[in-house]
C-alpha cells in the first residue's frame, strides 16, 4: 500500500529546528521527515482488531509540530517509529478479525485514537483506562502493539495517511448515515474541543476568550454554542477567514492577534471588560477580564496574553499544543488565583443519557452542527500531493484552510 511514512533522524531534526518560522513546506528529498512509500499492510495484532481504509484524513496542528521539530521531545519515549501520520479518520471497515462481533466489512467509522489498556489487552486496566480516560493511559508503551499514545503515532497501527490502518474494535465508532464524510472527519478534533470546554464548564451567561482562530479554536467556538454557553464569546484571529468563520459558529467579536502591545491590549480590554495598567518596565498588568479562557495556541506569547485576561477567580484551559514555552509571567495565576487546566483529547463526561465520552458527544453534536463545521473544511489532496498539502496547512494566511485533509482512494487493499 502506499503511505507516508515518517522517520527521525537528528541531523534531520536539527535542520528542521534551524529553519525555525521560516518553515512554509517540506524541504527537498534527504530533509524531508516524511516519505511517500510502498509499504506492507499493517497485520492485525489479536483477533479483535478492525482492518480499516481511510477515505478522508485531517491534518491536525500536532502533525505540523512533528514535521517541523516544533513539539516537546517529551513524548518521543511514547511513540515508536517509522509510523504512519494520521489520527483524525473516516474511513470503510474492509477486514474483521475472527473475535471481533460488532462490526463488518463496509460500514463507514470514524476511530476514536487512543491506544489504551483494551486496545493493547492489558488486564488489570490502569486507573486512568479503568475511569475511561484511556487518552491518559500509564501503559503507552506495554501490551500487544508498540508504544504510542494514538492511532498514527505507533509503528503497528498505521495511520490515516495510508491506504490501510488497523484499530482495536473498541475504537471505532459507526458514522449515521446524515453525516457527510467532511464532517465525520471532523469528529475527532471536535471531540478535543469539546473535551476542553466541558474541563472549564462555562455557565450559560458567562463571557469567554478564544485564542486562535485554527481548527481547534473554531471548533471550541462551536463546542461553547453547541453545548449552551450563551455568554459572549470573543475570538483571537490572525487571518480574515478565521475572522469569518468564528461569527459564523457564533463569536460575537474578533480581535487582532498581532501588533504592538500597547495597541493589542488597548483593544482587547476594550472587548473583554478589562483595565490595562502600566508598570515601569515590562508588559501590562491587566485587571478585570473574562470568566474562562480558551489557549488554543498555547505559545509563549499567547499564553501569556491568556493569563493576563482572565479576571480574579476565572479559569484559563489550555487546549493547544504547547511546544516549550518560554518568558511566560505567571504572576497572574497566582494573583488572580486562577484555576489552569490542561485539555488533553477526550473523557468521560455525565449526560442526561448517562456518562459518555466527549467523543461520543462530539458524534452526537456533529448530526445537528456538520452544515456549518464542514465549511472549515478545504481541498482534499492526494497522498501523492503532500508537499501541496502540507504547504497548505502551514501556509494558513496564504491558503486559507482551515483544515486541510488527505483524500484516499482504495487500490485493491
Amino acid at each position: 500500500m502506499r503511505a507516508l511514512v515518517f522517520s527521525r533522524s537528528i541531523p534531520r531534526y536539527l535542520l528542521l529546528k534551524a529553519l525555525g518560522s521560516r518553515f512554509r513546506t517540506l524541504p527537498a528529498r534527504g530533509g524531508a521527515p516524511l516519505r511517500l512509500r510502498d509499504v506492507p499492510l499493517p497485520k492485525l495484532p489479536t483477533p479483535k482488531w478492525v482492518r480499516v481504509a481511510p477515505t478522508l484524513a485531517g491534518i491536525c496542528g500536532s502533525d505540523l509540530a512533528t514535521i517541523t521539530a516544533k513539539g516537546s521531545a517529551y513524548l518521543a519515549p511514547v511513540t515508536s517509529m517509522p509510523f504512519i501520520m494520521g489520527h483524525e479518520v473516516v474511513g470503510e471497515v474492509t477486514e474483521v478479525g475472527a473475535d471481533v462481533d460488532r462490526f463488518k466489512p463496509g460500514e463507514r467509522v470514524v476511530i476514536h485514537p487512543a491506544l489504551g489498556c483494551a486496545v493493547r489487552g492489558i488486564e488489570p486496566r490502569c486507573g486512568p483506562c479503568r475511569d475511561r480516560r484511556d487518552a491518559l493511559c500509564r501503559n503507552v508503551t506495554r501490551g500487544d502493539i508498540a508504544p504510542g499514545i494514538q492511532t498514527g503515532y505507533c509503528r503497528d497501527t498505521g495511520g490515516g495517511f495510508g491506504e490501510s490502518l488497523v484499530a482495536h474494535e473498541s475504537q471505532l465508532y459507526r458514522v449515521p448515515g446524515d453525516i457527510p464524510d467532511r464532517a465525520a472527519v471532523l469528529i475527532e478534533p471536535f471531540a478535543c474541543a469539546l473535551h476542553g470546554v466541558l474541563r472549564a464548564k462555562p455557565a450559560a451567561n458567562e463571557a469567554a476568550l478564544v485564542i486562535g482562530c485554527g481548527s481547534v479554536g473554531l471548533l471550541t467556538i462551536a463546542a461553547l454554542r453547541a453545548t449552551g454557553c450563551c455568554g459572549r464569546i470573543v475570538a483571537v484571529a490572525k487571518y480574515n477567514h478565521q475572522r469569518e468563520h468564528a461569527a459564523n459558529l457564533g463569536a460575537d467579536e474578533t480581535l487582532p492577534a498581532g501588533g504592538a502591545i500597547g495597541d493589542r491590549y488597548g483593544r482587547w480590554a476594550g472587548a473583554l471588560d478589562a483595565e490595562v495598567l502600566r508598570p515601569e518596565i515590562g508588559k501590562p498588568t491587566v485587571m478585570g477580564g473574562v470568566d474562562v479562557t480558551f489557549d488554543c495556541v498555547a505559545s509563549s506569547t499567547t499564553i501569556d496574553d491568556g493569563l493576563r485576561f482572565t479576571r480574579s477567580g476565572g479559569r484559563f484551559v489550555l487546549v493547544g499544543m504547547p511546544g516549550v514555552p518560554k518568558g511566560v509571567d505567571w504572576t497572574p495565576m497566582w494573583f488572580k488565583e486562577l484555576t489552569v487546566h490542561a485539555a488533553y483529547a477526550y473523557g468521560p463526561e455525565r449526560t442526561s443519557d448517562g456518562q459518555k465520552d466527549t467523543f461520543e458527544i462530539a458524534m452526537d453534536l456533529m448530526r445537528t452542527w456538520s452544515s456549518r463545521l464542514t465549511a472549515l473544511v478545504g481541498t482534499a489532496y492526494p497522498l501523492e500531493q503532500y508537499r501541496e498539502a502540507f504547504a497548505a496547512a502551514l501556509s494558513a494566511s496564504r491558503s486559507g484552510a482551515v483544515k486541510t485533509v488527505f483524500s484516499l482512494q482504495r487500490r485493491g487493499t
